[in-house]
């Protein structure tokens, strides 16, 4: 679609990141824009647009397939101007080059939040200790669509799912953060050396990273319970993350729903967010249900105390004589009528 290169990059010797893809070469433009043809600032994922004079005319006898790629160029002021729609996805970085993230096609709808894969793969490379990763959107189970990460460690590292989700957490929100990670060998390859994603493996939910400890409490085997069933795993140990296990925003809150059922109390979805854990979670709900009872004592003591209070200002009255009575009465009565005059 455009001859030989679009853009080029100076790699320094020793570099230890991830290249970008440059900037545009001579007499050729490249804009990276929203689905309405508008640019994105710097730092914002835009599909990748290359217009200018290496430009091809078009597909060789497809022309239904050359209208759809090869777009106006709106930002030209020579007429008849066209730029080809690449399918690729990029951002600018903060100094002017092009950060290639992948294909719009790896674009994914996750409830309700629409997901580049590209660039959590783009952050998960950037990681100590990560040589080689992939990531895709599954659904294992029926109407339960989440992000699973697939990671090579480099040589001699350990890779850690809790270590490497806090990792992309400082660069990614919480709705583009994988539910499971997979440490692998090597990632599988099609016979032209690209990952064939459909040989990736589906993570084993049964069991999260952290060594099993059965509950110890009445109230963490009621949490640990609801887990599994939310979840659909077989065993939850009171140290198991919730997200590590294969939880999200949606399932959390169902989970939290089903603990107000069964405990009468409703941690935050951010207090979750911040104890991740069964025992975390139980000593959470333990909490409420304390503050809870005592709110239901101090509403007792005070009605008894106000009964007392009553009981006694009758016996008062009871002591006064009916002249005493009715002088207080009509003292009350002026007193009244005294404040709604002024």
């Amino acid at each position: 679609e455009d001859t030989t290169y679009s853009t080029g990059a100076v790699i320094g010797r020793g570099a230890n990141r991830q290249p970008s893809i440059g900037r545009p070469l001579a007499n050729t433009q490249v804009h990276l824009l929203d689905a309405n043809l508008r640019r994105v600032p710097v730092g914002v994922v835009g599909e990748l647009y290359i217009g200018g004079d290496g430009l091809a005319r078009g597909y060789w006898q497809r022309p239904s397939l050359t209208a759809e790629r090869f777009v106006p160029d709106p930002f030209s002021r020579e007429p008849g101007r066209r730029m080809y729609r690449t399918g690729d996805l990029a951002r600018y970085r903060a100094d002017g080059e092009i950060e290639f993230l992948g294909r719009i096609d790896h674009q994914v709808k996750i409830r309700g939040f629409r997901i580049e894969l590209g660039e959590i793969e783009s952050r998960l490379r950037g990681l100590p200790g990560v040589r080689e990763c992939a990531v895709a959107a599954r659904e294992d189970a029926p109407g339960d669509k989440r992000i699973v990460a697939y990671v090579v460690a480099a040589g001699g590292e350990t890779l850690e799912a809790a270590a490497l989700r806090q990792q992309l957490k400082e660069h990614l929100p919480d709705y583009m953060l994988p539910s499971a990670f997979v440490t692998l060998d090597a990632l599988p390859l099609t016979p032209n050396g690209k990952i064939d994603r459909k040989a990736l493996p589906a993570p084993d939910a049964s069991r999260g990273p952290a060594p099993y400890v059965g509950p110890r409490t009445p109230v963490e085997a009621e949490v640990a319970g609801v887990w599994a069933e939310v979840l659909g795993v077989g065993q939850v140990g009171v140290f198991d993350d919730f997200f590590e296990l294969g939880g999200h925003s949606l399932l959390a809150a169902r989970m939290m729903s089903r603990i107000e059922q069964v405990f009468g109390v409703k941690p935050s979805l951010r207090q979750l967010f911040e104890s991740p854990t069964v025992a975390e979670l139980a000593r959470l709900v333990e909490e409420k249900r304390g503050e809870s009872a005592a709110g239901e004592v101090s509403k007792i003591t005070r009605r008894r105390r106000g009964a007392r209070d009553l009981s006694h200002l009758l016996a008062q009255v009871n002591q006064l004589s009916d002249h005493e009575a009715k002088r207080l009465l009509d003292e009350k009565a002026s007193a009244q009528a005294g404040g709604d005059g002024q």
